[in-house]
């Protein structure tokens, strides 16, 4: 195949938040979520991923199942059930929980498997 390019979990990107991006933070990339790999500054470029399980923060007051989709709240830098009213900037049916999380649980697993999400 002389068109394959690579496999896609990873790619570059180029910060243009306004404000730096440390390694694990989660990225709102168009319609889609991303983990940093790596520190990046704003205006730099690196490299962040787009595949995998991460552990990420979660609203404290959400109740999750394990395998629900969830939504990112950009608002509140986390992740929140599928139940939430999407606010302007938040992605939803963009992550999956990796396991259940009730209310108090400040983190918890999700998994980004390339899914398309819907940016409010």
């Amino acid at each position: 195949m002389n068109n394959y390019i690579k496999p896609g979990n990873t790619r570059t990107w180029v910060n243009t938040t306004g404000a730096a991006v440390v390694s694990g933070e989660v990225v709102v990339v168009g319609q889609q979520l991303a983990i940093a790999s790596v520190d990046i500054a704003n205006t730099a470029s690196g490299e962040v991923s787009f595949t995998g399980v991460f552990q990420v923060p979660k609203v404290s007051a959400a109740v999750i199942a394990h395998g629900e989709m969830v939504m990112f709240d950009s608002s509140a830098n986390a992740f929140d059930d599928n139940a939430a009213t999407p606010a302007t900037g938040d992605v939803s049916n963009a992550a999956i929980a990796a396991q259940a999380a009730g209310a108090g649980v400040l983190e918890m697993q999700v998994q980004f498997a390339n899914l398309l999400g819907a940016v409010t």
